[in-house]
Parts: structure tokens; sequence; C-alpha cells
């Protein structure tokens, strides 16, 4: 049993500590976007069910006593595979970024991957097969057990361990001495199985009572069974990567925010499968609407980062909790154990794959929250049916039609009242029109729930900069300081949203705009006129602005504005030691680095502190907080980075500006590191 339990401990670790490796290793290469995770998860989630297809297949077609010469022999060929590395060829991939992210995954983990999924069914099955007089058949199920808890620990272990103490190109090599003593491990247990079957006296023999109490009489489940497993599955699936987007969107794309999800996700199978007892079925039912209320709370917005995680997580854990454990309630005996953990990893894989691929390519808002909460209100009802009286059915089928009114009600808010809906793999876009007493029609761009731009489309007031990047912000008057009657500036953009910093433009100056959502780029064009009012030269780069950056040559700009968002979050790989020096390197000497750290979760100042100790710059914060009655300007917060000699020169309308003093203690962020803890507000 020991054997046999470090090998599922140790495939089971490893298996989820490489997920946040490699998502951390590429997400830098694809935006730094939230939905990189979600499709990370869609990719290990088909991967564990290829995996677990593999083993169904073992399991029914191959002699018992072949199955571990068959298996240690992909062991070994999947060692041509280490060490494990994303290919940095894929960096601003032309491709789908889904299916970029995708290919990458495959070509970097898939094949070790594979053969760590196969292992907790496996195991099961070969300890059944080969101890028929080892225990109950709870025991197979017990390591199915042992396999999340180890998974769960690989999660958490990462961002409080790993992370902060190894740099990415460590961590993959150290993942990669333990997949080899993995697969030594995993070949003593086939040895150890095969001479166990070696010595039964039959192949008949060797399919033992553990596997079935009664093997020719256990009926095999029935589609209908089998359909319910799935849905349980696919509806847990989808509710985790829908509510780790909602959160990785609004606060940011890093391993922590998605760690917790998946971690508790993860937590509900260990409860569940280690015994029925902790799945207090009375209990959970009974917390389920508070769950489905907290999430209407969430999804309503404007709540604090501790209260918004800490009701994310929650009613994860009771959604989680009931459908993990309906279906261990369900469970077949031993003899259909592939087939039970064959469903599970197909509603899992079809859960992921509606919320990472489909999702973003047929809604054009986030519909899939309400349809995994309305599919799980509606399982839970079809799972308690047949114990019910005819009274409670009606209740519940009201209630169920009621709550699937409310969700309707929620999914119409998404798109109602808006001129233009659009989404991609970079998420979802608004164009909101309004009128405004005192300058007319009004028109915004907003990005999930977050304003990335506005206009007064009447003609006096639409050159106008407003929102974030009027005349009192920090950009703004930076730009106008820089500016000199016959000297044309040359200006970078990280970022373009509505377009708003082209109103500074004037004729000679170049503005080079680097947009990675070619639907932002899109709407800008179409549904505001900043860029072609511009008396400056526009030119549009389309793709992730850091690598645009490091591939251009010199273009020495005059300022460099960062105001790359990703909902209300800038994407961390921006942020770090390694991004800054890209920019820098773009700027002229007396150059001037803006970055627009606005944001309601976190704050950004000891990051852009650390980076200008780092560089020797001074850094200096512009937080406007306008009156009510200034139309057209909102409250914003940038910090300008520039040298020491620039900024003992700076113009008057420049020196109310707050020196950013580095934080005792504070990490600066790197690619390897960054940690969102210390700066949550």
């Amino acid at each position: 049993m020991i054997l046999f339990a470090t090998t599922v401990f140790l495939s089971a670790f490893l298996l989820f500590q490489i997920q946040p490796i490699v998502a951390k290793m590429i997400l830098p290469w694809f935006g730094g976007s939230s939905s990189v995770w979600s499709v990370c998860l869609v990719f290990f989630q088909v991967e564990l069910l290829l995996g677990y297809a593999y083993v169904h297949w073992l399991h029914e077609k191959v002699v018992a006593r072949r199955q571990p010469l068959v298996h240690g022999a992909l062991l070994l060929l999947s060692l041509a595979m280490l060490p494990v590395a994303a290919d940095p060829a894929w960096k601003g991939s032309t491709l789908a970024p889904g299916l970029s992210v995708l290919a990458v995954l495959a070509i970097a983990v898939g094949a070790p991957y594979l053969m760590l999924s196969t292992t907790g069914p496996l195991m099961q099955t070969w300890y059944a097969r080969a101890f028929p007089n080892a225990g109950s058949q709870a025991k197979p199920y017990r390591l199915y057990a042992l396999s999340n808890l180890a998974s769960m620990l690989a999660l958490l272990s990462y961002p409080v361990v790993v992370e902060p103490a190894l740099p990415v190109g460590t961590q993959a090599m150290l993942w990669s001495a333990g997949y080899v003593a993995f697969v030594a491990t995993c070949l003593a247990t086939a040895f150890r199985t095969w001479r166990r079957m070696a010595h039964q006296p039959s192949p008949a023999a060797a399919v033992s009572e553990a596997l079935s109490a009664a093997p020719d009489t256990a009926p095999r489940p029935s589609g209908a069974e089998c359909l319910i497993w799935i849905g349980l599955a696919a509806t847990a699936s989808m509710l985790l990567l829908a509510m780790t987007r909602h959160l990785t969107q609004d606060v940011a794309p890093v391993p922590f925010l998605w760690i917790a999800p998946l971690s508790i996700y993860l937590l509900s199978f260990i409860l569940c499968f280690d015994a029925p007892r902790y799945y207090v079925r009375p209990l959970f039912l009974a917390a389920l609407p508070l769950a489905f209320f907290a999430l209407d709370r969430v999804l309503d917005g404007g709540m604090e980062v501790p209260l918004l995680i800490a009701l994310i997580s929650g009613s994860l854990f009771v959604f989680c909790m009931v459908c993990h454990g309906e279906l261990v309630r369900r469970k077949p005996p031993v003899r259909h154990l592939t087939l039970f953990y064959l469903m599970l990893s197909i509603g899992g894989a079809l859960g992921g794959l509606v919320v990472g691929l489909v999702a973003p390519a047929i809604f054009t808002a986030y519909f899939e929250l309400p349809i995994g909460l309305f599919l799980c209100a509606a399982l839970v009802v079809t799972v308690l049916w047949r114990d019910l009286r005819t009274a409670w059915r009606v209740l519940l089928v009201i209630a169920l039609l009621g709550y699937g009114w409310r969700l309707a009600e929620i999914s119409l808010q998404y798109v109602q009242g808006y001129s233009k809906v659009v989404r991609n793999f970079y998420g979802q876009l608004r164009i909101d029109d309004v009128t405004d007493d005192a300058l007319g029609p009004h028109r915004k761009m907003l990005h999930g729930r977050i304003n990335h731009g506005e206009q007064f489309m009447a003609d006096a007031h639409r050159k106008v900069p407003t929102a974030y990047y009027c005349e009192k912000s920090g950009v703004g008057r930076a730009i106008r300081s820089l500016q000199q009657p016959g000297q044309p500036l040359h200006l970078g953009v990280v970022g373009l949203g509505a377009g708003t910093l082209a109103t500074y433009g004037r004729a000679g100056d170049e503005m080079r705009i680097y947009e990675i959502n070619e639907q932002v780029l899109d709407l800008a064009r179409s549904d505001f006129t900043y860029l072609s009012d511009s008396a400056a030269r526009i030119e549009p780069v389309l793709g992730d602005g850091r690598l645009m950056l490091e591939r251009d040559p010199p273009q020495h700009f005059d300022l460099l504005a960062m105001d790359a968002f990703s909902g209300d979050s800038i994407p961390a790989h921006l942020l770090t030691l390694e991004a800054m020096k890209i920019y820098f390197a773009q700027l002229k000497p007396d150059g001037v680095l803006a970055v627009h750290i606005t944001n309601r979760y976190l704050d950004l100042q000891p990051v852009m502190a650390a980076v200008a100790r780092q560089y020797g710059k001074t850094a200096l914060v512009y937080d406007i907080d306008p009156a009510e009655d200034d139309l057209y300007c909102r409250h914003s917060t940038w910090v300008l980075l520039m040298s020491p000699q620039v900024a003992a020169a700076l113009p008057a309308s420049l020196q109310d500006g707050a020196p950013l003093n580095p934080r005792p203690g504070f990490a600066p962020w790197t690619d390897s590191f960054s940690n969102l803890f210390t700066i949550l507000k």
C-alpha cells in the first residue's frame, strides 16, 4: 500500500505543480490575460480526459498481466520530452491566442502530463487486482482522495514556497527531476503489480473480488446515470473557471488568484471521496441558496477585495461540495471504477471547453457563469427528484424557474442598453451611449464593468481629453509640459482604449500606439473620433505592448504611457523589472515613463517605487480627485518615472507630484515573482 500511495501522491503533486509553473511561464506571451489560465485549465482537463480514456481502454481491452508492461514502456518514452520548457518561438504568435496556448502547452508538457494523469485511476485498479484481500472496496477510492490531497498541497505550496524562492526556469528544471523520480517509482509499482499478477492462477483470478464483488452480475451503469455523472462534473468545472475568470479579470491574473479557487475545487474532491460523512447532505443543500445569493451580490460588483474573494471562495466551495458529494453518493461498484472516472473527466473537460474556448467564440457576454449556476440548481433538483414528495417537487420547480428568471435578468444586463457588445479571448467590450445634460451625447468603452475611455460626441467637446487622461491628469500634464513650439514629439502608448491620448497630438507629432486586442482598435476607429481627429500621425501596432517594444528598433520616445488594462487590472508582466528595462530602453535619456495605476483593489505605488529604486529613477505620483462638477475628468492615479536630472527641472505644472519612497522590505516584481498580498487595498 505504501508503494501505491507514494506513486499516487507523487504523480498528483507533480500534476498540479506544473500547472502554475507553465501558466506563469507563458502568461506574458499572450498579453497577461486572465483567459490564459482558463485555456490552460482546458488543456489540463482534456489531457486528464485522454489519460482516463487510456486507463479505461487498458482496463477493458488489455490482459491484466500485460498492462504494467505497456504502461512502463510509455513511461520510458515520455522521458524523451524532458526537461519541460515552453518554446519562446510562440511569443506573439499570429494564431488565435487560445489555440496558441493549447499548442505551446502540448509541445512543452503534453506527454509527461498525460502519463501523470493516468496514474490515479490506474494505481487504483492495479491495487484492487494485485491485492484482492487487502480491504474493502473503499480503499481504491481512498487512493483517489489521497491524489487530490497531493494536488491541493502542490497548488498551495506554489505561491507560498516555490514562486517566491525560485525563478520559473529553475522551477521547471526541478519539476523535470521530480518527474524522473516519479517514473522510477511508477515503474517499481508496475513491476510489483506484474509479479503479483504473475503468481495468480489464471487471468480470471486477476479480476479479483475487490474489482467487483460480483463481476458477472454487477449491472453496467445506465446511460442516464452516466449523463448525471457528466453533468455534475461539468457544472463544477464550469463554475470553477467562470468564477476564477471573474476574480482575476477585476483584480489581477496572478498565480494566487488562479490557485485559490482550484484548491477549493480539489478540497471538495478530497472531502467527498475520502469519506461520505464529510458531505453532510442536509447542511450543504441548505447552504446552496445562500451561495446562490452571495454570487448574486458579487455580480452586482462594487465590493472590497477581501469580501470579494471570501464570497467567491465560499460559494464555490458549496457548489463543488454539492456536485462532488452527489457524485460520490452515486459512485458505482469498483468493477466500473474506470468508467466512473472517465465520465468525470469528460464532464470536467466539457465544462472547461465551454468556458475557456466556446464561450469567448460564441457569446458576446459572460453568460457562462449564469448558465453554470442554473445547471447547478437544475441538477440538484434532478438528483433529489426521486426522494421528494409531490408538494416538494412543485416548490423546487417553482424555485428553479424563479432563479432562472433572475439569472436571465443578470444575463440581459450584460448586453441590454448598449449600442455594441463584442467579446473575444481578451474579454468583453461594450459601447455605452448616454446623454449628458450639459455636454450632450456621451459615449463610453467598457471592458467588463470598467471604463476604458469616453468621449463627448458634440463637435464643441469631442476633441477634449476626458476621464483618466484629462488635462489635470498626470499624463495630461506630462505631455503638455513637453510640448514646445516647433519641436515635434515622439509619443508611445501601450493600451489604446478609446484612443483619448491622441487628442494631445499636434501637427508634426508621431504617436505609436500598441494594442493587443484587435476589437479595441476596431471600436476606437468606428465608434470614437479621437484617432481620426488627431493632428498627429497615429501609428497603431497590433500585439502585446511589451513584446512589440522588445522587438522594435529604438524609438527614442519623449514620453511612453503605460495604460494596458485587463478589466480593472494591469497585467503583472507589464510591471516587472524586466518589462521596465525594455520601456526605459525605448525612451530618450530625458524621456518620461508614465504608468497608469488607478485601481479599486490594488495599491501599485510600492511596485513603482521599487522599480524607481532599482533603475535610479525618480518616481512622482499624481493622484487627482476632480470636483463633482468637472465633467471631463475622473479620479486617476499616474506615476511618472524620470531621471533625477529631469525631475530637478520640472515645470511648475508638475511640481505638485508626490515622491514615491520605497516601502521597507518590499521586493520588486520580476517575471519570476510578484506578490499580490502586499499591495491589496
